[in-house]
């Protein structure tokens, strides 16, 4: 076989890092070959990635050096974070450019163009859209697209599915398994049910990002089983052993009395144009409510309306008042981005868990105290003075929920808290989110991940082209038991 990538002996450290991400790390990878890096969140894989592609230290100046290292010359990228790729403001000028530089005769664009799309499931309704108004998942399918132009020979791919919905993610691997078959693929991750059709390797990381097993995956998933599960890397059916060993009870915490939140009538606008309509909704003390749907159909949409960012009309009453009278919103809702980078105000983990509580004038022992607790519940204790920028993104997603929730609320709104996150470390923060529903706290979460709705949401809103379409209420014992059809 051909030895395509290669790195041998690498070692590198983060500016202000105490020790070595990576120490004397050699790893290959030959022609054609389909390689999973799995490890748990934080471990390095897609800074390794990044390295393997030349990327770092080229384009991103991190301190490194290795004995040999050998990149590929024809490659394709697709970021954990899309809009960290995009060169463009439109989605048809973002494979232009790609296309351009590989001198696509201009007469070709379009069609060309119109072809990436369907190829990865984009529907716009032109393609002259700017991407600033595409859902996450959109974002993600544009990626896809704008590498698949580029016909690499290697595709390092890096969680290319974290905001798809199921139906999404089978298409897009589906598509990848037709066009990869000829190519060298190197994949970052978690949700690795139909990753695992595709690749016929897998390298196993440790949480110091040691490499601690390599071979084939079968081998390595049937004899490495207890090293993943310590680890928290994901497995197949670590959810039903989870389920079986923690099995969440949902009693029902909410009251008959004046709702916390109620709706009616209720739509939200960007530039004019109603993006999310709501017949009528309330919401209670101490419920899980799921918003799902397919990418762009309005749920992200719905958070963004329920805290004012975005303009809206119709009635909408917290806790019995009109939300145009509530002084201070924040005082009673927190929102936790599907980006955590666009919350984030301070230059070190440790102060924007404390951000917030500055603000409101605590003690420094009290801060103290409380940074402390919530950097230990999050994992984030070994990574208090590093630049949050510095954090992997499942590092990231926790600190943007700790950042949240520091000053207790009556309401939590999230939108795709557990993407990017290791096995553990999701687990973990459903623990979390469903101890503070026992005390009354309501959760409302847009997530792709049915293990969450089927197994913690009390109540389940479905949205679709831009409605709410359903409102399905919860039960442990039975299933759904009440279902109230909103909108067709």
């Amino acid at each position: 076989m051909e030895r395509i990538v290669h790195v041998e002996k690498l070692r590198m450290k983060f500016p202000g890092g105490e020790s070595l991400l990576f120490k004397d790390l050699s790893v290959s990878f030959d022609r054609g070959e389909k390689v999973l890096l799995l490890g748990p969140s934080g471990c390095g894989k897609s800074t390794l990635l990044q390295v393997l592609s030349g990327l770092i230290p080229n384009s991103i100046e991190v301190p490194m050096k290795a004995e040999e290292l050998k990149c590929p010359s024809s490659w394709g990228y697709v970021f954990q974070d899309p809009d960290s790729q995009f060169c463009m403001p439109f989605a048809d000028e973002e494979i232009a450019f790609v296309l351009e530089n590989l001198s696509v005769p201009k007469q070709e664009m379009k069609e060309r163009i119109q072809h990436h799309l369907r190829q990865v499931g984009l529907k716009l309704k032109t393609i002259h859209t700017s991407i600033d108004t595409l859902s996450g998942g959109m974002k993600q399918r544009l990626a896809i697209a704008s590498v698949l132009a580029l016909e690499p020979e290697v595709i390092f791919l890096d969680e290319p599915t974290a905001m798809l919905d199921p139906e999404g993610t089978k298409e897009i691997w589906d598509l990848l398994k037709g066009i990869g078959r000829d190519k060298t693929v190197i994949i970052v991750e978690h949700k690795i049910d139909h990753v695992l059709e595709f690749i016929d390797r897998i390298v196993l990381f440790n949480g110091d990002g040691q490499i601690i097993a390599d071979g084939p995956k079968d081998t390595i998933l049937s004899l490495y089983k207890n090293e993943m599960k310590e680890h928290g890397i994901w497995f197949p059916g670590v959810w039903d052993e989870y389920i079986h060993d923690n099995k969440p009870v949902r009693e029902d915490q909410s009251s008959d009395g004046v709702p916390l939140m109620q709706v009616q009538g209720f739509s939200g606008f960007r530039k004019k144009e109603e993006k999310i309509k709501v017949e009528e909704l309330q919401v209670h003390s101490g419920e899980w409510i799921v918003i799902r749907g397919e990418n762009g159909a309005g749920k992200s949409t719905l958070l963004h309306a329920l805290m004012q960012f975005i303009k809206t009309n119709g009635t909408y009453e917290l806790m019995g008042t009109p939300i145009k009278r509530v002084k201070n919103l924040t005082d009673h809702m927190t929102f936790v981005f599907q980006n955590p980078e666009f919350q984030f105000v301070a230059n070190s983990v440790y102060e924007e868990i404390a951000y917030s509580l500055r603000i409101d004038k605590r003690t420094q022992q009290e801060i103290g105290e409380r940074v402390h607790s919530l950097l230990e519940v999050f994992r984030l204790e070994a990574h208090r003075d590093k630049h949050p920028f510095q954090l992997s993104m499942g590092q990231k997603r926790r600190l943007s929920v700790a950042a949240s929730i520091v000053i207790e609320k009556k309401i939590i709104l999230l939108d795709e808290p557990t993407f990017g996150q290791d096995s553990k470390n999701t687990f973990a923060l459903l623990e979390w989110f469903e101890e503070y529903r026992r005390r009354g706290i309501t959760v409302i979460m847009v997530t792709h991940d049915d293990h969450i709705s089927n197994n913690f949401a009390t109540r389940i809103w479905t949205v679709k082209d831009g409605n709410v379409i359903s409102d399905e209420k919860v039960s442990t014992q039975s299933g759904f038991v009440e279902t109230k059809v909103l909108s067709l």
